[in-house]
C-alpha cells in the first residue's frame, strides 16, 4: 500500500530483489506525489484508488486483486529479498501460521517488530521508555518465535490462512489493525510467528512520531477507541489478558 510513498519507494523498491515470478502488486491510496506512476516504472501492478481509504481497506483490495495463494503485505520502506520471501513461503506453507520477518533497522541492528499484549498500559510504557521485554519481542534465535501480533509493516501467509482470518479490518483507517489481525488470528486457531531466518529492512517512520500533527493523533485515538472496545481485557493487566487468551499466554509466555 502506497500514500505519497515516492521517496520510500525509491530508496527500498528501487532495485528490489525479485524474481519474475513474484507477482507485485501497489494500491494507491490516491497519492499526491507520484507514488503510482513510480511504481509502474520499477514493475509493479498499480491499483490506483479514488480517495485515500486507509491501510487495512487497501491491503484488503490487493488481496482481493492477488492471483498467488501465499500472500505478503509489505510496506513501502521495508526493503525484502527473494530468499527472505521463499523462507517465509516455507514456514506459512509448514505451519499454516502468519508469519512475519525479523525487521533490521537501516543500519543492521534488530528492530522489535515482534509483539506481546497489545495492553494499554504497554502501549504507553513503549511510548515513553519503549524497554518493555514482554511487549517488544524479536527473534534471533534458530527457531520462529510465537508473537501476540507482527507490525503491519510486513504480514504473510498462506492465502487460505489470511481469508480464513478474514483479512484486514477495514473500519480501523490506521493503526491498531496490525493488532487486530494478530489476535484474530489466534483466535481462529492460527499462530503468529515471528521467523529469525527470514530479515527485511525497515525504515520505520510513524506518523505520530517528530513533529507535531493533528490528523495522526486523531486517526490513531479513533483507531485506538475501536480496538479497546472490542478487546477490553486489553485495557486491564496482563493476568487478565492471559486469562481472557490462554492459547496465546502458552504460547507467547511459556514461562
Amino acid at each position: 500500500m502506497t500514500y505519497n510513498s515516492r521517496e520510500a519507494l525509491m530508496r527500498f523498491w528501487h532495485d528490489r530483489d525479485i524474481d519474475d515470478q513474484t507477482e507485485w502488486i501497489v494500491v494507491d491510496n490516491s497519492s499526491s506525489d507520484g507514488s503510482a506512476a513510480l511504481a509502474e516504472t520499477l514493475g509493479a501492478r498499480v491499483i490506483r484508488l479514488p480517495k485515500n481509504v486507509g491501510f487495512s481497506a487497501a491491503n484488503n483490495a490487493g488481496l482481493a486483486t492477488a492471483r498467488g495463494d501465499f500472500i505478503g503485505f509489505v510496506n513501502p520502506d521495508v526493503g525484502i529479498d527473494a530468499a527472505a520471501i521463499d523462507r517465509l513461503e516455507e514456514l506459512a506453507r509448514e505451519t499454516g501460521a502468519v508469519v512475519g520477518p525479523q525487521l533490521l533497522d537501516p543500519d543492521g541492528t534488530i528492530q522489535p517488530n515482534g509483539r506481546g499484549f497489545p495492553l494499554l498500559t504497554a502501549k504507553i510504557r513503549n511510548r515513553l521508555r519503549g524497554d518493555d521485554h514482554r511487549y517488544l519481542l524479536t527473534s534471533d534465535g534458530a527457531a520462529p518465535r510465537p508473537v501476540v501480533w507482527l507490525m503491519g509493516a510486513a504480514v504473510f501467509g498462506t492465502r487460505a490462512t489470511i481469508e480464513r482470518i478474514g483479512g484486514w479490518d477495514s473500519r480501523f483507517f490506521i493503526y491498531y489493525e496490525d493488532s487486530d489481525i494478530g489476535l484474530r488470528a489466534w483466535q481462529q486457531g492460527v499462530r503468529v510467528l515471528l521467523a529469525p531466518t527470514a530479515t527485511a529492512t525497515h525504515g520505520w517512520a510513524r506518523e505520530t512520531s517528530g513533529r507535531f500533527r493533528w490528523m495522526p493523533w486523531l486517526r490513531e485515538i479513533a483507531s485506538m477507541a475501536k480496538f479497546y472496545s472490542r478487546y477490553p481485557e486489553m485495557i486491564l493487566s496482563h493476568r487478565v489478558a492471559s486469562r481472557a487468551h490462554p492459547a496465546i499466554a502458552r504460547a507467547v509466555y511459556p514461562g
